[in-house]
């Protein structure tokens, strides 16, 4: 499975990037990849080379390159319950200072670097986050509703919130299928209601399922929040919805 490690100018600097697709010379539909709050690491690559084996070209940004490069925290082989707190105290600062208006400037630069991209097809994208990266997701689909087809959130965070522009505020704007995947401590039972009657109300194309008996976290093997089956149904759900929105060059 051909990898890159990769440069993205954007307008703040250079992000570095993972990027995996299949061999062959052909050009394959893009896929945006957003990690979870600990970052690009070996779990990361290794989902972007799986998906990468179904046909696709991922790209997985470093979310946090103005603070330094992936990763920008040492991180243990085995993230564990008992040392998990003290990892996410040391990433919060840089995930609140990853504001709306730099995930949208990001956003911009992901994109167009990874339709530029030889490799990459150029039809519509798919844009896929995990954690944090759900939200971010959400933002990139409804700020280029003509370039994101289809949008995936697995334990997803942030995406119900008290601000303006809460990613559940902005689903008018998408045009792109949705699959929201939840650990049953994700959200409260009225804030999924809230998310989903603003999915409705919008017309969007969704699906919102809890996935039983998981934490949040549950697709990473590398945290003790791991779950074999959640990861299968998660796979069970993502590789329909990319099958159906995207289109092979």
């Amino acid at each position: 499975m051909p990898t890159r490690t990769l440069r993205i100018p954007t307008a703040d600097g250079q992000a570095d990037a993972f990027a995996a697709f299949p061999g062959g010379g052909g050009r394959y539909p893009g896929v945006l990849l957003y990690t979870d709050a600990f970052g690009v690491r070996p779990e990361l690559e290794e989902r972007a080379r799986e998906l990468a084996g179904h046909g696709y070209y991922v790209l997985v940004p470093n979310l946090y390159y103005r603070h330094g490069p992936a990763p920008v925290i040492e991180l243990p082989g085995h993230i564990g319950e008992e040392i998990r707190p003290a990892l996410i105290a040391r990433l919060m600062p840089l995930i609140e200072a990853h504001t709306s208006e730099r995930v949208l400037r990001d956003a911009d630069a992901y994109l167009r670097f990874l339709a530029a991209q030889p490799e990459a097809g150029a039809g519509p994208a798919a844009v896929i986050g995990y954690c944090v990266g759900a939200a971010l997701a959400m933002r990139t689909a409804a700020a280029h509703p003509d370039q994101v087809a289809a949008v995936a959130g697995f334990h997803p965070g942030f995406l119900v919130t008290d601000a303006p522009d809460s990613p559940h505020r902005l689903v008018s704007e998408l045009t792109a299928q949705v699959h929201l995947g939840l650990a049953e401590n994700d959200m409260s039972p009225e804030t999924i209601s809230e998310l989903n009657q603003a999915l409705d109300a919008a017309g969007v194309s969704y699906t919102t399922e809890i996935y039983p008996g998981t934490v949040h976290g549950y697709t990473m093997s590398d945290t003790d929040a791991f779950n074999a089956a959640a990861l299968r149904r998660h796979w069970d759900r993502l590789l329909p919805l990319l099958d159906r929105t995207l289109t092979t060059a």
